[in-house]
């Protein structure tokens, strides 16, 4: 009897695990006419103009329909489509016409009034829509660029609109600067586009923020140093830059690109500097090119004999053990000695390398405790003068390292203040 029940335990135990869970219950589908509006391109189109015909120029109403819309409609999947409805109001061709195949709309960015009021309250819309659906922003990043890619195949007004409300929308970090690398396309440069485009939307940019935040959002993409592309080839000048933007009455503009120009122009002339010496060019030579080059960039000598600091500091590659790298540098130094003092002919120029000196000194802390040693070294190869120095350790020593450099520097300017003419200098400097 027992064993029958044993065995009759297990069956049941085995029936048990055999039976599978069925689900029970009304089952529902989803009907297809309900699905065509979430994944049919035509039908998303459709909505997305209706909604706005029904809110009209009531732009608070539109950004609410935009807003409610998103969780019935597959923006991810449309944002394009939904981008060029609600700037252009359809849907754009290449080349930037409408396709004659669907409905559209006017209340569109293309089709509203042409002032910064108006644009910046379309703005807001785009705005509160990003803000809402995250997802969108690199979708939105890339209509723009489309956009300023068709600025030929729209009309002046379109393109005006268009540069207003780009410039406000960079002005509020809507969008980055690197959306400006579709301006540089040859079809939009070649025929003057690009540049009359660049001037409405700086304008519009520049009434919402200052030259320095507009400055810094084009330096973090690299943007600062290109605006010349904006020209053609055959205009691509820093003169004709500056003429135009200065004539269109942005002279904030011309100002910065000018100095950016000349920033760029420094580097590669410090740069190839720093190649002749690690080539071991004749010093002849470097000084030959280097004011052939100071005279062509129209560059002062007390910013040359920065750069030629920089240039010479830069060639080698030093020791990383404090004690040897003083050794190194005085090494060095000398050799280039003559390069220095053929850029030290005025006071300014001499402080100036005083204070490059300071500034590597304190920067780069294997060479704090070389600063009084350099600075002798080019006392005595005629490089600095003593009133120079003198002027230096008085009053015109940078706050960096301050008491640091003057406690070094003690012993060797009292020497410079009782010494006599020629006197030799003590055994101990």
């Amino acid at each position: 009897m027992r064993m029958r029940a044993d065995g009759f335990r297990v069956s049941f135990m085995n029936n048990q695990r055999q039976q599978k869970p069925t689900l029970t219950g009304q089952r529902f589908k989803t009907r297809k006419r309900d699905e065509k509006e979430r994944f049919d391109p035509s039908q998303f189109q459709e909505s997305i103009v209706q909604g706005l015909n029904q809110s009209g120029s009531d732009l608070d109403a539109v950004a609410k329909f935009l807003d409610s819309s998103g969780a019935k409609l597959d923006y991810r999947r449309y944002a394009e489509s939904l981008f060029d409805i609600l700037v252009a109001g359809g849907m754009l061709a290449p080349g930037g016409s409408l396709s004659e195949d669907m409905i559209c709309t006017e209340f569109c960015v293309f089709k509203a009034q042409e002032d910064m009021e108006t644009m910046q309250a379309y703005a807001q819309v785009f705005n509160k829509l990003i803000r809402r659906y995250k997802y969108l922003e690199k979708g939105f990043e890339e209509e723009i660029k489309k956009l300023l890619l068709f600025l030929k195949g729209f009309t002046e007004s379109e393109r005006n609109k268009l540069a207003m409300l780009t410039g406000i929308l960079l002005a509020n970090g809507n969008l980055s600067a690197s959306i400006l690398s579709s301006l540089f396309n040859e079809n939009v440069v070649k025929e003057g586009v690009s540049a009359c485009f660049a001037v409405k939307l700086f304008k519009s940019w520049l009434s919402e923020k200052d030259i320095n935040s507009v400055a810094g959002s084009l330096r973090r993409v690299g943007m600062d140093n290109r605006l010349l592309e904006l020209f053609p080839a055959n205009k691509r000048s820093s003169e004709h830059f500056s003429k135009y933007f200065k004539d269109a009455g942005l002279k904030e503009l011309s100002d910065f690109a000018k100095n950016q120009q000349c920033i760029g122009t420094r580097k590669e002339l410090q740069k190839e500097i720093e190649d002749q010496i690690s080539r071991g060019d004749t010093l002849k030579d470097i000084i030959t090119y280097t004011r052939e080059e100071m005279k062509k960039s129209n560059i002062s000598e007390q910013t040359m004999v920065g750069l030629i600091w920089s240039s010479v500091m830069s060639s080698v590659e030093w020791n990383k053990k404090e004690e040897l790298v003083a050794e190194q540098a005085i090494k060095h130094l000398k050799q280039y000695s003559p390069l220095l003092k053929a850029f030290t002919s005025q006071g300014f120029s001499e402080l100036t390398l005083l204070l490059k000196i300071q500034e590597y000194c304190y920067d780069n802390i294997h060479f704090m405790k070389a600063f009084q040693k350099i600075v002798v070294l080019l006392y005595k190869a005629d490089v600095l003068s003593e009133e120079a120095i003198l002027k230096w350790y008085n009053e015109a020593h940078f706050p960096k390292g301050k008491s640091f450099f003057l406690e070094q520097m003690k012993t060797f300017v009292e020497w410079l203040k009782h010494a006599e003419e020629g006197g030799s200098l003590p055994h101990s400097l």
